[in-house]
């Protein structure tokens, strides 16, 4: 063998003698901390082939072709109504949380004094969108306390960011059913969290901007001056059309009364409707027994009329139980119907789109226009994301049902990307519908809301899409799947931290004042913007820094790796799904070695 060792040499220390990249794993992929592939190696973020084992169509019998068909059609079916399901799940899993919130979404909301911070508002917008699960409540939440004259136009802009920002954990949530596969895990976290980064990044930026210059309130009011709208349309309702049926036999609840409660006229009264209609019934009488069968004045015709209440028909009527009880039944039922829902559909989406048929899904939603034109291929998929998400009236529902079929490789994230802002524009129009629907004198202050969340997510377009360089959501998503990828348990800390402790540490400080927010909050936020900075000079201007922060080797480990916390978690729970697997861990030991890093040129 001309490549054997004699004379007892010892091989040179390689990256592949440590087990760096493990070649056995094909399409494990690999970690994200190196930014430019070895050659040989494959892309992570490529689409799977998704090939077809089975046998061709012209090697079958007709035996054969007719239980494909039939096969085919029933698996068609069990995709369908598996997504149905799904919907309804999110419908139930909506009022499980109104169950249980409403109250203290109306007392959040009275506190006028703490909405007058901006920082307040936009927290108070993503926890009331996460508790109620619907932005569609919070929103008109938002429009009737405007129309009652207990919130300025003003401290509703930073409501309707937070109502944006919040929103986007559906999507989240459901992309932790494909955990179970490293390669699908990856891309569809990657997927959901594009949409909360686009989300965060544009609160980021407009925020301060209309703190200090209020640029979308003058906008709105400004566009609302130039109309002549009158009350009228009605909003489109296609998909609560399609799930009322079922949704409405497990429980019907009192939705206004959510609004009420922020406005200052709650009552303890349960959420759960019991009467649903009223039936005027004639029934004739003698005057003999007037005062006895009528409490009030004797009529003066022979006969009279009596308004007689339906009844609701559906589980919970005429229950004893306490609206947080029924609250916590339907959340740990809806949540098992969704999870059952999410991985049948995944997997029924693994087993159909294989083959031929996965390369015509791709290649229709993937296509791009001619090379002149191909700049275009981006804002078509934005309209197609605002059709879609205005016909069903819910960008929850969208996001969550493009979340799966990214997981298992059909859509890129660079198609779903823009698919994502135009559900953003989607949901923004129907709110304007909805807002022309409304009463005279709650119309303008409806539309100028509904106006200001419009011009929030065009405004993220302009600032995020229009201009290549700047679609920085792209690289960071990716960044998180890879980091989401080898250690699991960073998704769930992403949700708890974005959605819920640190704007519930923020609503805290802000409940002590600004000035104790400014002094808490400024320092900390000062310093994650100089270590993006140095990380960034780090990676493309490392002479630029001194020579101690040209790397972070000076730090604890715990400081700079993930790998002592993954050793806690591990132990903490001792399961597959939360460790990373065997190849990722050895290449975060390579990584933090400094004798392996000292002997290689990477």
């Amino acid at each position: 063998m001309p490549n054997s060792l004699t004379d007892g040499q010892v091989p040179p220390l390689t990256l592949d003698t440590v087990g760096l990249v493990d070649r056995s794993l094909g399409n494990a992929g690999t970690s994200g901390s190196a930014p430019v592939l070895e050659e040989g190696e494959m892309d992570p973020w490529a689409l799977p082939q998704l090939k077809d084992t089975g046998q061709s169509w012209t090697e079958l019998s007709v035996a054969g072709r007719v239980l494909r068909v039939v096969i085919g059609f029933l698996k068609a079916c069990g995709l369908l109504g598996n997504l149905y399901l799904f919907i309804c799940s999110l419908d139930i899993l909506s009022s499980a949380f109104q169950l249980l919130s409403s109250k203290m979404t109306g007392d959040i909301f009275k506190d006028n004094v703490v909405l007058s911070n901006p920082v307040a508002g936009l927290v108070i917008g993503v926890l009331v969108t996460v508790l109620v699960q619907s932005s569609s409540t919070s929103s008109s939440i938002v429009v009737s306390m405007v129309a009652s004259k207990l919130l300025t136009v003003q401290a509703c802009v930073p409501i309707i960011m937070g109502v944006n920002v919040g929103t986007s954990i559906t999507s989240t949530l459901v992309s932790m059913a494909q955990s179970g596969d490293r390669d699908e895990f990856r891309r569809a976290f990657g997927g959901s969290a594009v949409h909360g980064i686009f989300n965060w990044l544009t609160v980021l930026i407009l925020l301060p901007l209309e703190s200090a210059t209020a640029l979308l309130e003058r906008l709105s009011a400004l566009a609302l001056g130039a109309s002549n709208l009158q009350p009228g349309g009605q909003a489109p309702d296609i998909l609560k059309v399609l799930t009322k049926p079922l949704t409405h036999l497990v429980v019907q609840l009192d939705t206004d009364r959510i609004a009420s409660s922020a406005t200052g006229n709650a009552t303890n009264s349960s959420l759960i409707k019991q009467w649903c209609g009223t039936r005027e019934v004639m029934t004739p009488w003698n005057s003999s027994d007037c005062g006895v069968l009528t409490s009030g004045p004797c009529p003066e015709n022979n006969s009279s009329v009596l308004v007689e209440h339906l009844p609701c028909h559906h589980l919970f009527t005429g229950t004893v139980l306490t609206d947080l009880a029924v609250g916590c039944i339907l959340l740990a039922a809806s949540l098992l119907l969704l999870c059952t829902c999410l991985v049948l559909i995944v997997k029924l989406l693994n087993s159909v789109l294989r083959g031929r048929v996965a390369q015509a899904v791709r290649k229709v939603i993937n296509a791009d226009f001619p090379v002149p034109f191909s700049w275009l291929s981006g804002y078509l998929a934005i309209l197609v994301g605002a059709g879609l998400t205005f016909v069903l009236q819910s960008s929850s529902v969208f996001t969550a049902a493009i979340v799966p079929l990214m997981g298992v490789g059909v859509i890129s994230l660079e198609r779903v990307y823009p698919l994502f802002l135009g559900s953003n524009m989607g949901t923004t129009t129907t709110a304007l519908l909805a807002a022309l629907a409304s009463p005279a004198d709650m119309l303008l202050s409806a539309l100028q809301v509904a106006l200001i969340h419009f011009f929030f997510n065009l405004a993220g377009i302009l600032l995020w899409y229009v201009v290549p360089i700047l679609r920085l959501p792209i690289p960071l998503a990716k960044r998180f799947g890879d980091l989401t990828a080898n250690y699991r348990w960073v998704a769930i800390a992403y949700l708890l931290l974005s959605f819920l402790l640190l704007p519930l540490a923020a609503f805290g400080l802000s409940l002590a004042g600004s000035t104790v927010l400014a002094a808490v909050g400024g320092p900390l936020v000062g310093l994650v913007l100089l270590l993006i900075l140095i990380n960034v000079l780090q990676r493309h201007r490392p002479a630029w820094l001194p020579h101690r922060l040209r790397s972070w080797a000076w730090l604890p480990l715990w400081l700079r790796s993930l790998e002592p916390w993954d050793r806690l978690v591990s132990c903490c729970c001792p399961c597959r799904v939360c460790s990373p697997p065997q190849a990722a861990a050895k290449e975060a030991h390579c990584y933090e070695n400094p004798e392996v890093l000292a002997s290689q040129q990477l």
